[in-house]
């Protein structure tokens, strides 16, 4: 259902080629981009940066790691230096790695 709904906004690797406009449509690929970072694991903003631009072509990783922060999806120390995946998240969704 994920996929069908966010697979005009990617390509043939899997990889986000642009931000969709509807909100409800970019909650999925908030969602989709929050499946490739790992529970449990510390992230330094540079790992963050990364993992973001593998999986995205438009070249803004800005926006997106601040809609996983903003959308839960990732939570953050306030100076930046470590992200990890929210817990919280983890029985909202089934994984699709």
């Amino acid at each position: 259902m994920m996929a069908k709904d966010l697979s005009n906004f990617l390509d043939g690797d899997g990889k986000l080629k642009q931000l969709p406009a509807k909100q409800a449509i970019r909650a999925l690929a908030f969602e989709y981009l929050a499946g490739k970072f790992e529970y449990g694991v510390e992230y330094t903003e540079q790992e963050v940066n990364a993992i973001i631009g593998f999986w995205h072509t438009f070249g803004d990783y800005f926006t997106l790691r601040r809609g996983l922060v903003d959308s839960k999806w990732l939570i953050r120390l306030p100076n930046g230096s470590k992200y990890w995946k929210n817990e919280d998240k983890r029985t909202h969704t089934v994984s699709s790695h």
